[in-house]
């Protein structure tokens, strides 16, 4: 009798430590996962100015995901953050609003790898709320006495802007001179898309071309539709720095970034897949 007690005592006790051991090994359901291949590190994103907002959510989820990395972002003009980056400024990953800037830094060997293309983008026009110049298309970006804002000659949104000028100057109903008159009509160039967002949205320009995510941000202007035979579609793209110090961390960062966590922010902006 004594012999069968001890042998239900010590089968109980087994029990109980195996089940405290399994307990024990279980994952918290609330626990986050980290990115794959993203070791703990302090990065710098360089991003393009139409990429302002999208960035700030992606650095919050990039951070709850990868507990003790870091985030830094500046943004500006794609051809401004090449410079930069060019002249040595510290960033470990570029993200640009075209193709071309990127391409330089793998062009010199200042990129570890080739460019990445993560979105895509259209264009439209923006007039102040009020729309006091009436401007109901875009062949009035032709009409005397308009104010148009836009970006200097190397900015990716400049050079957009130009295709679909010359695009829009083959459309029915748009006089053979509209890309002459356009060109006339321009009162300012400034530093990026943001600015002319925002010069618009004071009233200091009559009409802007951005991209249709920059309008979408903002509560002071509306729109003024393009013809969809005559839009252009704008690709994003992103490389790591070689001169990162973080190398592997940041092209963990761009690989999320281009992924599906990465789409599913830009999409929640307008931004279209990479094409």
């Amino acid at each position: 009798m004594r012999s069968r007690i001890v042998v239900l005592i010590t089968a109980l006790a087994l029990a109980l430590v195996l089940s405290a051991c399994s307990s024990g090994s279980s994952p918290s359901p609330s626990a986050v996962a980290p990115v794959a291949g993203a070791a703990p590190a302090s990065l710098t994103i360089y991003g393009a100015s139409s990429l302002k907002a999208v960035l700030a959510r992606a650095q919050t989820a990039y951070q709850a995901a990868n507990p003790g990395t870091t985030i830094t972002i500046s943004t500006d003009s794609s051809s401004a953050l090449e410079t930069k980056i060019e002249q040595g400024a510290p960033a470990d990953v570029f993200l640009s609003a075209d193709t071309a800037n990127p391409q330089k830094l793998v062009d010199q060997g200042l990129a570890a790898g080739a460019l990445t293309t993560f979105a895509g983008n259209l264009l439209t026009v923006i007039v102040p709320t009020a729309n006091p110049a009436a401007i109901q298309t875009p062949a009035d970006l032709a009409r005397a006495g308009i104010k148009i804002i836009t970006c200097g000659d190397t900015v990716p949104i400049a050079k957009y802007a130009a295709q679909l000028v010359a695009n829009l100057a083959r459309q029915p109903g748009y006089p053979a001179d509209f890309v002459a008159k356009y060109t006339a009509n321009i009162a300012s160039k400034e530093d990026n898309v943001a600015a002319v967002v925002s010069k618009i949205e004071l009233g200091e320009g009559d009409a802007g071309i951005v991209y249709v995510t920059d309008a979408r941000t903002s509560t002071k202007v509306t729109t003024v539709a393009v013809p969809n035979g005559a839009n252009v579609s704008a690709t994003y793209s992103g490389v790591v720095v070689k001169a990162s110090a973080n190398v592997a961390a940041a092209q963990a960062f761009l690989t999320w970034f281009a992924g599906p966590d990465g789409q599913a922010i830009l999409a929640s902006f307008g931004f279209l897949p990479p094409s």
